[in-house]
């Protein structure tokens, strides 16, 4: 079945969320993102551009996102048929990064595509392996310590399978051991966010005391033959997050050994098709993946549910229920964790979960449709 994008709708909202949520790159108190409506004959499909508000993460913010597919990335794919989503990325394949702007618009041709063969999304995208996906929770940096081990045993005790706590330096070796001694028995990973330098390395080796999954992204978002020889020094596995921007950065980092494990996120790797081709790569040579999350709303949260589906995301990722994050979110019903610490796939057509229009409405702040000339 051909597509043909008839018009493309970006919807610009503004979610506040209960709790500031902090990296080492900053604070997030509001979320400001961008949903992707694609449509073709009177049916939507939708995305999210997982970007953040300022270029810390990459080099992608939200206003750079509208920019680019108002200009850039939508129009020379308005008015064409397409055979299928897969294809829709090669329009914009001559923009240079901005995977993320361009992977909110081809994930949601993927979501279109499957609203019109009325089939779910994670069927469409070879998905399926599990009914129940496995859950992580992440935890942002706090205040105090003592807040930090209040979030985590409130998560704990909802099911969650593993906890993500984020680090810094001057936030690392002595809290983990706080948190080690009051839960010596989780499933606990560390997140630096490319927060330290390969000089950091006999630092960053007191890490291995702990037991932990992993420490995902420690150096440079483009640093992978640093993260090799890291990798060598540490016990505990290297986990990379924004080294890897495609199938070739993945085939990198595992030839050099500068990973054991690989974090997928849809935007950071330009959607679905990428997405589908990096988990092959790790699958083929022994490599778990599992599935990052970047404070989306429930509509990329549902397009991460569908691709957690696939069969090498065997370790829990960073989805987890509504409420940790949103006040009220633009779907309903809410996603929800079950006391084993999964969610449940869902088989409607599409993203599976029915947006709440009333409330999208009521977080957009701009809003703007592009026909073709």
């Amino acid at each position: 079945m051909a597509i043909r994008i008839d018009e493309v709708r970006l919807h610009h909202l503004r979610m506040e969320l209960v709790h500031f949520f902090e990296t080492s790159f900053g604070r997030t108190y509001t979320r400001e993102i961008v949903l992707v409506e694609a449509v073709a004959g009177g049916v939507s499909g939708w995305g999210e551009v997982t970007c953040g508000e300022h270029p810390f993460y990459n080099e992608e913010w939200t206003e750079s996102a509208w920019l680019l597919l108002k200009n850039y990335i939508v129009p020379p794919a308005l008015g064409r048929e397409f055979e299928s989503a897969a294809m829709v990325g090669a329009a914009s394949a001559g923009i240079k990064g901005h995977k993320m702007a361009r992977g909110g618009f081809e994930a949601a041709c993927w979501d279109l595509e499957a609203r019109l063969k009325g089939v779910p999304l994670w069927k469409l995208i070879g998905g399926g392996a599990r009914r129940e996906i496995p859950c992580g929770v992440s935890i942002g940096i706090q205040d105090s310590v003592r807040q930090l081990l209040e979030k985590i045993r409130r998560e704990v005790e909802a099911g969650y399978q593993r906890i993500k706590m984020k680090i810094k330096p001057g936030w690392d070796v002595d809290v983990i051991r706080e948190v080690r001694r009051e839960f010596p028995s989780i499933l606990l990973m560390a997140d630096a966010n490319s927060a330290y330098r390969l000089s950091d390395i006999e630092h960053l080796r007191r890490l291995d005391e702990f037991g932990l999954m992993m420490i995902e992204q420690p150096l440079a978002h483009d640093e992978i033959i640093d993260h090799a020889e890291l990798q060598r020094a540490l016990a505990t596995p290297i986990c990379l997050d924004e080294c890897i921007r495609s199938a070739h950065h993945a085939e990198q980092a595992i030839r050099l050994g500068a990973c054991r494990i690989i974090n997928i996120k849809l935007g950071r790797v330009g959607g679905f098709t990428e997405a589908i081709a990096v988990h092959g790569v790790a699958q083929r040579n022994g490599i778990p993946v599992w599935p990052g999350g970047m404070l989306e709303s429930g509509v990329g949260r549902c397009h991460n549910i569908a691709m957690a589906t696939l069969a090498n995301f065997t370790l829990p990722g960073d989805i987890s229920a509504i409420r940790i994050y949103w006040k009220r979110d633009i779907i309903d019903p809410w996603v929800e964790v079950t006391p084993r610490g999964t969610i449940e796939i869902r088989d409607d057509p599409g993203f599976g979960w029915p947006l709440d229009r009333e409330q999208l409405a009521a977080v957009r702040v701009r809003e703007e449709t592009l026909r073709p000339r």
